[in-house]
Order: C-alpha cells, then structure tokens, then sequence
C-alpha cells in the first residue's frame, strides 16, 4: 500500500489533503469532513473570522436565488458544485414553490455521491437527479443533465460558490460559456464568487495556504466576476455584495452585516 492509497478510505475519497466541499461542510456546522478539512479551515478562520459567515451567506443567496427564479417560471435547475447536502437543498426551495421543478444536482467528490440520497427526496410531481461530474468536463454535466431536464426549455443554471476554485489557465470563463451554450434562451445563470477587492492581504494569504495544500483559490475582482454574464440580461441589482442581493426573499445571516462579506452574487437571463 502506498502512502497515497493509505489516505484513501473505502469510497475513494482523498483524505490526505483538503477538499473545499468538505471545508464548506466544517464551516457550516456540518459531520462529513476529516480533520484534514478542519485543520486548513482553522487556518481560514485565523486569518479571517467571518468565513463561516462567508459560506452561510453564500447558502442563503442560493435559497434566495432559487425562490426569485421559480417565481418568475422556472422550472428546470441545474446545480453544478452542489456540495456536501444541507437543509433545505435547492429542490426543496424550487418545489415549494413549484412542485413540479426539475433538479440536476452534479459534483465530482465520492463524499457527496455518498449522500446523494439526501438530495433525491422530492417531491412526487418534481424529478430530482444527481450526476457524478466535474465542471471541467461540460460535456459530461450537459450529457447527464439532458437525460433529466429537457433542454428545449429554460434552464436555471446554478454555480454557487465554485467557480473561485478554477483557474484561468483552467478557462474559467470559457467552462461558463460552454455550459450556457447548450442552454435555451429563457435560461438563467446564478452565481456568486469570493474576491480579494475588500480584504487583499487575508485573500493573498488564503490563496497561498490553500495553493500548499493543493486547493486552488481563484479571487476576481468586480469586473471579472461580470465577465461571466457578457452576452446575458442580469436581473437587477445586477452583481451585488452576496448579503445584498434580493434580501426581501429570505432571512439575514448573523453576522453579515460585521464588515463587508468579500463575495459577489448575481443572476442574469439568456436572451
């Protein structure tokens, strides 16, 4: 056995090294994490208190996000980067209001496929999937989503919190592009990203602790963060602080308001 194998347990999942999903999972309270994930989010937390905030905020945009568009008609979500499950996941909030939406949830980490299950408990008129793919890998996300949602028909796609996790040398932007591209006019992008415009020196050290353990961390400014949304109509407020965005459609996260949350969220429609 090498050492490598030894850091693997039975589900394949890589317990050697940091994995933002089960990161996210720690600083929300969660149990699916290992203490690699909870030492490097310890270090997070050293140099800046409020990332648990942070995720929280970023979790309540997605709820908020999804209750805006199935208000406006949209019955088909496709989540990419779902993580590690939580309640309510975004069907929940999708059929509650639309007991018909259809939802793909897809992630590439073994540890949220093992909880799949929890992400497939909808309700009877609604259809609720989950597709084992890697955002870096369009095609196989729009070939396993097809075979649920019907891709003549708008399309909520959703990339919460994810997209700081890829690079520009990985094309970022281009991943986006190719993803909407086999989407309908009517569809919709949702997003939000982390940035370094508010706290430059915690996010360059951020990048480098994460980039030592293996984890990149991409910060974008404002204007690259739109970049994502050339080409589509954002819905107002346009990109906005995450806590900022529509906060009539849910409750404040505690401590949102204890200095600017450095994250950025918008929604835009294909025309």
């Amino acid at each position: 056995m090498t050492a490598q194998d030894a850091d693997r347990n039975d589900l394949g999942i890589d317990t050697g090294r940091p994995h933002p999903a089960r990161m996210y999972d720690w600083y929300l309270g969660g149990k699916d994490n290992y203490p690699v994930d909870e030492a490097m989010g310890r270090q997070m937390l050293a140099l800046d208190p409020r990332v648990p905030v942070m995720a929280r905020v970023n979790r309540a945009f997605m709820h908020r996000a999804t209750r805006w568009l199935a208000q406006h008609g949209v019955r088909q979500f496709l989540d990419v980067g779902t993580g590690i499950p939580t309640e309510p996941n975004l069907h929940q909030v999708a059929q509650r209001i639309a007991p018909d939406a259809r939802v793909v949830y897809c992630d590439n980490d073994p540890i949220v496929l093992a909880h799949a299950a929890a992400l497939l408990r909808g309700t009877p008129e609604g259809v609720t999937e989950y597709l084992q793919a890697d955002v870096r890998d369009p095609a196989a996300v729009v070939e396993g989503a097809r075979k649920v949602l019907d891709l003549g028909r708008p399309v909520a796609l959703s990339l919460v919190a994810l997209l700081h996790f890829v690079s520009d040398e990985d094309g970022a932007h281009e991943l986006v592009n190719r993803l909407l591209a086999e989407l309908p006019s009517g569809s919709y992008l949702m997003m939000t990203h982390a940035t370094a415009d508010f706290t430059p020196e915690e996010s360059a050290a951020a990048t480098e602790k994460l980039k030592a353990a293996g984890v990149t961390l991409a910060l974008r400014s404002r204007a690259e963060f739109a970049r994502f949304f050339d080409g589509l109509e954002l819905v107002e407020p346009g990109v906005e602080v995450v806590h900022r965005w529509h906060p009539e459609l849910g409750d404040p996260v505690p401590g949102q308001d204890d200095g600017v949350i450095p994250g950025y969220g918008a929604v835009a429609r294909k025309p």
